[in-house]
């Protein structure tokens, strides 16, 4: 979307240096003068339609994008598989989205056949296993006890912002985990992992992290891990649950850390390997006992559990594993995000000045049925940062995609005048 016009700050008589101005009078000024940057932006926005009425959805949730623009060759991929799928009409409301595109073909190296296919099969295997609505309809009561015999979780975020995601399999007891559970539940709970996952935990990264996240940083703990009784339990569930991955939730691994492997894991990696793309291999790195720095070089030892040589012990969460620590449980950030889900929306900008301590103001236009819009970002001038969520009537929009430039978002349609908006105040300190 074209850059939008924003207006200059009120000129004020001259004051005597001596003169003090209130806060309140501070914040009046710039209320104001946020006010008329809004409709400057509005009037800007309904022009725009006149051009472009359907767009796509360059990033659903990442608040600021800090000099992230898209790579121009992917971008005119993303457009050509877009074009594609709306003519076979494959393209739901919910997935109408760059990154997802952008994912998918990348799974397939661009090979636009092939990506369709795979696409087409994603959905088709989403509504025979009913993955759209399974965060609701599904409840797994035998979580605390599959924990027990099967230790993972998600736990902190890696250095880019990305969650980090754990499994102790040197822990897990296949056949006292199976007498909780079954093979069937068990995937039906992973499925549900991963669609939280694209709900809460990246939209809350990629708040936080203010760029687009949607892939996840892994550590495989094999300390002590009893080859004979996994076998087995690796052939029923594993590789169901990398299929399952593979097929629907592609390119959502960043990287991936197999610590305590013994001489004999390091064999059996080293031969396997040569099977698989050097750029899934690129990924993976397999550690034996001295793992710590490697580890560290990726993680904040604030993020990094104990046990795995970090600082953190979550002693009141009942340990690291069942804490789910990170920002998704930030309640001002889940609040953006639930704001997200409820119709509004949080688009990228890049942030051109600002100090560690400064803060930062954040807009979100809000929406029944809004897919998404760009709005000029400012700068609080107090130390309190502000974000503020535009609740509009009637707001619709659609998006397709557009060639036009690197940074092509979403246009809005019915842009609300002055007196249909309400705005609500929020705020969260820089990180």
């Amino acid at each position: 979307m074209p850059e939008m016009v924003s207006t200059h700050e009120d000129v004020w008589e001259k004051r005597s240096d001596r003169e003090i101005i209130s806060e309140d009078e501070k914040r009046r000024r710039r209320m104001r003068s946020l006010r008329r940057k809004a409709i400057n932006g509005s009037s800007r926005i309904t022009h725009n339609l006149r051009k472009h009425n359907r767009r796509l959805v360059h990033c659903q949730f990442a608040s600021i994008s800090i000099e992230e623009f898209p790579d121009e060759e992917e971008e005119k991929a993303v457009n050509a598989f877009h074009q594609v799928l709306i003519e076979k009409d494959l393209l739901p409301a919910q997935h109408r989205d760059y990154h997802t595109l952008l994912r998918f073909l990348k799974a397939r190296k661009f090979d636009l056949d092939k990506v369709v296919h795979m696409w087409a099969e994603m959905l088709k295997w989403r509504k025979e296993n009913g993955v759209d609505s399974i965060i609701q309809d599904f409840l797994y009561d035998e979580h605390e006890e599959v924990q027990q015999y099967y230790p993972h979780g998600y736990h902190g975020v890696d250095k880019g912002g990305r969650p980090v995601y754990i499994e102790r399999l040197g822990k897990i007891e296949p056949s006292k985990l199976m007498s909780v559970t079954t093979v069937e539940r068990f995937l039906k709970y992973h499925i549900q992992g991963f669609e939280k996952a694209f709900a809460e935990k990246f939209p809350a990264c990629s708040i936080a992290a203010k760029r687009h996240i949607d892939s996840s940083t892994t550590i495989l703990d094999v300390q002590g891990l009893n080859w004979m009784s996994f076998g087995k339990f690796a052939h029923d569930l594993v590789l169901r649950m990398q299929r399952i991955d593979g097929n629907n939730y592609p390119e959502t691994l960043h990287q991936m850390f197999i610590v305590n492997a013994g001489s004999g894991f390091k064999c059996l990696w080293n031969w396997a390997k040569g099977f698989l793309d050097p750029k899934t291999t690129a990924k993976i790195h397999v550690l034996g006992t001295k793992y710590q720095t490697k580890l560290l070089e990726a993680i904040d030892a604030s993020q990094l559990p104990d046990f795995l040589g970090g600082s953190c012990s979550c002693q009141n969460q009942g340990g690291c594993l069942r804490s789910d620590k990170g920002p998704w449980n930030d309640p001002q950030i889940t609040k953006l995000v639930q704001a997200l889900h409820d119709g509004e929306s949080i688009y990228p900008r890049k942030i051109t000045n600002f100090s560690d301590n400064d803060d930062l103001e954040i807009k979100l236009i809000a929406s029944k049925d809004l897919s998404s819009k760009m709005v000029p970002d400012s700068f609080s001038a107090s130390g309190d940062s502000e974000i503020k969520l535009i609740d509009s009537k009637d707001l619709r929009s659609q998006t397709v995609p557009t060639s036009s430039g690197p940074c092509s978002h979403s246009t809005m349609e019915g842009t609300p005048s002055c007196s249909d908006v309400r705005e609500i105040k929020l705020s969260f300190p820089l990180q």
